[in-house]
């Protein structure tokens, strides 16, 4: 494997007391779109704002391309960062806001002048750029943040929340211009947010951190089916827990005992031992339903609850005995031929191989 651009190393950071980032050991590649995200004050925006140079590490080291840049200012990184609030001079046009780090670097006035609307361009709001930015809408005032980033041609681009002011569908559209910038450039973007539809729809790895510490990294799929804890489980939202003794440990699958019943499990990679308390997981969108009572393993009786609608996908809530939450997500057009009601009593059943084990939590 080719040496990693961004590596931590055991680094942490304290404010006063507080740990912000506990003994972070972490890779980032080249080329590669990392996102981090967790909960507010579970160490992400620190760690991004070390990786800038705005804060220096308590402990442990940070290095880009090989170098150590514990010490090294942030002007002197090749790191620029897209802030939540953009941060663009109000009183200066869209173009000479794109302008301004060339400026600074000293570049000629016509040459920064013909980069500043090659990238406007490029970002398709050329059009708008002898305009004050405090004219522009707030997807065409992200567009200027990015191509003022940008237009730097740097070798990674860090990205604190950027689209967390905007609207849904502009949400939606930045998601697909990002991704394909950072696709066409191969720079190497780091990306900050609580959203796990924004990290999921983008990166290529995500980093899950929980109170300082990172719970998990992985690509969005291996985090969606295959947590590592039940931290991570409960935050990537719609996963159905269960915990139990387990019964069995077999080579293929282990069976595990619950208060609503005994269920078998695909065997994870860590051993088992039998009288062990432990949990897993199966994702909502792979659970069926049905009235009757299905052939298989693993079934359970529940009541439904509630229903949200999130366009043409409805995710279930219901309640098996001894106060057990499931979820199940399923098409709004399957649902139809249920005919379910609040308190209407069903079946609920999934393949032991859907079945993940937590290794812990």
């Amino acid at each position: 494997m080719t040496e990693p651009l961004v590596t931590f190393r055991n680094v942490q950071k304290r404010f006063g007391s507080f740990v912000a980032v506990r003994d972070m050991d972490l890779d980032i590649q080249s080329g590669e779109f990392l996102a981090i995200m967790g909960s507010s004050g579970c160490g992400k925006t620190t760690t991004l704002r070390m990786l800038a140079g705005l804060e220096s590490p308590t402990s442990g080291e940070i290095r880009i391309g090989g170098r150590v840049m514990n010490d090294v200012k942030p002007h002197e990184r090749d790191t620029p960062l897209v802030w939540q609030s953009l941060a663009l001079f109000p009183f200066l046009s869209a173009r000479e806001n794109v302008e301004f780090g060339l400026k600074m670097r000293g570049v000629d006035k016509a040459e920064r002048k013909r980069r500043a609307l090659d990238w406007l361009d490029r970002m398709h709001i050329g059009e708008f750029a002898e305009r004050n930015v405090d004219t522009l809408s707030g997807g065409q005032k992200q567009r200027v943040a990015l191509a003022r980033s940008l237009v730097m041609e740097p070798q990674m681009l860090l990205l604190d929340e950027p689209l967390s002011a905007l609207d849904a569908n502009l949400v939606i559209r930045m998601q697909g211009v990002l991704t394909q910038l950072q696709k066409e450039l191969g720079i190497t973007f780091v990306y900050v947010t609580h959203s796990q539809s924004e990290a999921f729809a983008m990166a290529d790895r995500v980093v899950i951190m929980s109170q300082g510490d990172i719970a998990q990294v992985g690509t969005p799929k291996d985090i969606y089916r295959a947590p590592a804890n039940r931290f991570v489980a409960e935050f990537v939202g719609r996963n159905n827990i269960l915990t139990g003794k387990v019964e069995e440990a077999g080579a293929e699958f282990a069976r595990i005992s619950t208060p609503v019943g005994s269920f078998r499990v695909k065997a994870p990679d860590f051993v088992l031992g039998t009288g062990e308390d432990r949990s897993f997981v199966v994702s909502a969108d792979l659970v069926a339903l049905g009235l009757g009572e299905p052939e298989g393993p693993n079934s359970v009786q529940a009541k439904l609850i509630s229903e949200e609608f999130i366009g043409s996908v409805v995710t279930l809530f219901l309640e098996g005995g001894d106060g057990q939450e499931f979820k199940v997500q399923m098409q709004e057009r399957e649902l139809l031929n249920l005919d379910l009601s609040a308190g209407t009593v069903v079946w609920l059943s999934w393949k032991p191989e859907n079945a993940h084990m937590l290794e812990s939590g």
